[in-house]
């Protein structure tokens, strides 16, 4: 099961406590969650949880603030350098911790716990930070709160998730990527054992536990997303969150214990290329451009969708590994590509070799479904549930297969809406599973063919 870049990946092995759902945000609808909390239990010691998995990685994103202004405020960031943050500011800095480590893997769900505990009689545990169930402790800065410090979060002041609530800052850090189990509990001190666990089935991986025993206090919540009318409710039984510039849609199925497929930032010019919708929506401003996809296929039978989202010229299919991030600089089917391509006006390429000629041409709102079948080494496209190339395309044995979008030469860009299946760019009006019961796509999955996730390449082979 190849991965772009290592991470997390606890939803590869079955575990005992699975979860449903996360929440994506999109940080150009300035998507955020928000609620004032009221009189703590004990606003000295406090944790907060959360599953993160990244969509724009070279932005300052706010996860978790509570603040009172703009010069009074806990944040919980990654700053544009990729780093994790966790600051506590009241005019000056209190306390600060910024890691080392680099966050930037899109392929990976994250675990963090922060956990703030002032009485602590020891300087260095009073601000602790946890990444997938180990204690952090390479930091750039490490700045630790007096003793007995009250802390800004989890005070009777504004607080939200994905954005800083500071006055005059609100609107400027909106995370952007997918969020689950967002769990807060004030008055406790908890470890992230707490939250996550290494079992004897994967003594490796990191995996979630069911958090719902814990002891909340006054002000705790649980962020299950499992309403997909409701994204904010409250599972612990509290106040719910209001939502701003998030929907239904924005329910996702994409989550710790099956983490899918989308399109990689990293493997592509984010400079020629916008990502957006979880990363499953793509912009071009450039010619010759291609971006692949996270996780890489070299065994069984997958699907996937893409919904043209402009009338010009462009590329879908595969690219093997090894091409990857070496020819990003051209269109997939380009000579040396290593490329298996459906162009929009109706041809099939693999290495600036025309395959077929004649299929049926597409434009904007048709949707393209992909079906490769690495099992007999042949690749079929889709337009609008219509087979297009009847018996398929044989491809190249030997290889891993990545998901591929691309555009041509003139003035061709790449304007795509993506579905692997765990949260569509496009809005999915049928709703068809594979036949496990994952993804969620437009069109009914060829039997045989199942959703690019980790549950499916667990079982399968990818």
């Amino acid at each position: 099961m190849p991965l772009i870049l290592p991470g997390n990946v606890a939803s590869a092995t079955t575990a005992a406590y699975e979860v449903a759902n996360s929440c994506r945000f999109n940080d150009g609808d300035s998507a955020y969650m928000s609620r004032t909390l009221g009189t703590p239990t004990n606003n000295d010691r406090w944790t907060f949880s959360c599953w993160i998995k990244r969509g724009n990685v070279d932005t300052q994103q706010v996860l978790f603030a509570g603040s009172a202004d703009a010069n009074n405020g806990t944040v919980i960031q990654f700053k544009n350098t990729e780093q994790l943050q966790w600051q506590e500011y009241q005019s000056s800095f209190l306390g600060k911790y910024t890691t080392n480590r680099l966050f930037r893997d899109p392929s990976a769900w994250y675990h963090l716990v922060f956990t703030y505990d002032s009485g602590n009689a020891t300087a260095g545990d009073r601000m602790r930070i946890y990444v997938n169930g180990t204690e952090e402790t390479s930091f750039a800065d490490e700045v630790n709160v007096d003793q007995n410090q009250d802390s800004l979060m989890n005070t009777a002041v504004a607080h939200g998730i994905g954005y800083d609530t500071g006055t005059g800052i609100a609107g400027s850090y909106y995370f952007d990527g997918y969020m689950a189990e967002a769990v807060f509990c004030d008055g406790q001190a908890y470890a992230a054992s707490d939250f996550g666990e290494f079992d004897s089935d994967s003594p490796s991986i990191w995996k979630p536990k069911d958090p719902s025993g814990l002891t909340f206090g006054n002000n705790g919540f649980y962020l299950d997303f499992e309403a997909s009318d409701n994204l904010g409710n409250d599972a612990n039984g509290g106040t719910d969150w209001a939502e701003s510039n998030l929907a239904a849609v924005d329910q996702a199925t994409d989550t710790p214990t099956n983490n899918f497929c989308v399109i990689n930032p990293l493997a592509g010019d984010n400079d020629e290329n916008t990502l957006s919708e979880g990363n499953c929506k793509i912009v071009s401003t450039a010619t010759g451009s291609s971006m692949g996809g996270t996780f890489g296929l070299s065994a069984g039978k997958w699907y996937w969708e893409a919904k043209l989202t402009a009338s010009n010229t462009q590329q879908i299919g595969i690219m093997d590994v090894d091409k990857l991030f070496t020819r990003l600089d051209r269109t997939p089917g380009a000579a040396g590509s290593n490329g298996f391509i459906y162009l929009t006006t109706g041809n099939v390429y693999n290495n600036d070799s025309q395959l077929l000629t004649g299929l049926t041409s597409s434009t904007t709102n048709d949707i393209i479904s992909v079906a490769l079948d690495i099992t007999n080494l042949k690749i079929y496209w889709y337009k609008n549930d219509s087979l297009l190339n009847s018996g398929g395309t044989d491809i190249t044995t030997g290889l891993t297969w990545f998901p591929i979008t691309g555009a041509g030469g003139g003035s061709d860009r790449i304007n795509q809406e993506c579905n692997f299946g765990g949260c569509s760019a496009f809005t999915v009006s049928s709703g068809n599973a594979d036949a496990d019961g994952y993804g969620n796509f437009e069109y009914a999955v060829p039997s045989g063919y199942y959703a690019i996730c980790t549950k499916n390449l667990g079982a399968y082979g990818g």
